[in-house]
């Protein structure tokens, strides 16, 4: 798409981008003056204490990407397929959930509370109407509607937050398939959520510079959250109101690697006994740190998988 469209998107993946990048040293300074630092344990690869909240760098980068798409777009709303209220409703659940992911980084919440706030901030987008209304091109009762964006959007909050265990990786993953959902958006004629996944392309590749290994700065729960959440409800707004079927698998298939690994590790965890919701160090980059590659090593091979998964799920989406 030419012309303004264009103009939205590189607008908003810009914006992101660059008010990430600027943003990120101020927050590793909020993140040293309050504690706010991941020290090194048995489940973590990091040898020395970091700094973590980079995802609030994140956050306001795509909170301005946001503001920034409005005014290119002049229209009152970032696309004819993205209302403000929808808009709204996704920047304050992302908020939220990031509020969540500071807390549990600065006071490691139990697992039960945890998931509990995490289903609430995922029920702030059912009133303002950003829910799954469909499935396959078949309409779906509002409480089926509702009970399944809850459920998608819990898990991909997770699978993102139990792939964040290298350093770039989380970032990196989200970036790639997030160009993914916008290329599908945007073929489809959704501006305004081909916009926003842009931005959210667009926060991560900012932060990425500081989040590469070696990591002056981890997202922490913060970004993890912020980026699970988000890119989960896009995915809401945009392939999940389309009614043909090959497209709803689209996120799926994009955000393969984290949905997999994550699926694997409950089921890994249940036959062993261990607690689902306690970490460990068998998830795929730890397999592959103890295949002998380096950190970037481990990073790249998994960039280049979401990739060829990212470029599956497009091809996927044309009409044939």
């Amino acid at each position: 798409m030419g012309g303004p469209g264009a103009s939205v998107l590189v607008t908003c993946f810009a914006a992101a981008a660059v008010v990430a990048a600027v943003a990120t040293p101020g927050v590793i300074a909020l993140a040293l003056r309050t504690g706010a630092v991941d020290h090194p344990r048995s489940r973590r690869v990091h040898e020395s204490p970091t700094p973590t909240w980079g995802g609030l760098a994140m956050l306001i980068g795509f909170v301005t990407a946001m503001g920034a798409g409005l005014l290119a777009a002049g229209a009152g709303r970032i696309g004819p397929d993205v209302p403000l209220g929808h808009l709204a409703a996704v920047v304050l659940g992302a908020s939220a959930i990031s509020v969540l992911g500071a807390i549990d980084d600065r006071c490691e919440m139990r697992s039960l509370p945890k998931l509990l706030g995490q289903v609430a901030c995922a029920a702030l987008l059912l009133p303002f109407g950003v829910t799954i209304s469909g499935l396959a091109g078949h309409p779906v009762p509002a409480w089926l509607g509702g009970a399944l964006t809850v459920a998608w959007v819990v898990a991909i909050v997770n699978a993102i937050n139990f792939i964040d265990g290298l350093d770039g990786l989380a970032a990196g993953v989200v970036a790639i398939a997030s160009v993914a959902l916008a290329a599908v958006a945007l073929d489809r004629g959704q501006l305004g959520a081909a916009a926003m996944s842009a931005a959210l392309a667009g926060c991560a590749t900012g932060f990425l510079p500081y989040n590469f290994n070696p990591a002056r700065v981890f997202m922490g729960d913060l970004g993890s959250h912020f980026l699970g959440y988000t890119a989960a409800a896009i995915a809401v707004l945009g392939t999940f109101k389309i009614a043909a079927s090959v497209v709803l698998v689209t996120p799926v298939v994009a955000f393969a690697v984290p949905i997999l690994d994550t699926a694997w590790a409950m089921i890994r965890r249940y036959h062993t006994g261990h607690p689902i919701a306690r970490g460990d160090r068998n998830h795929l980059h730890h397999r592959l740190l103890e295949s002998g590659l380096s950190q970037r090593q481990a990073v790249l091979i998994i960039y280049a998988v979401t990739a060829v998964c990212s470029a599956l799920a497009v091809a996927m989406s044309w009409p044939s």
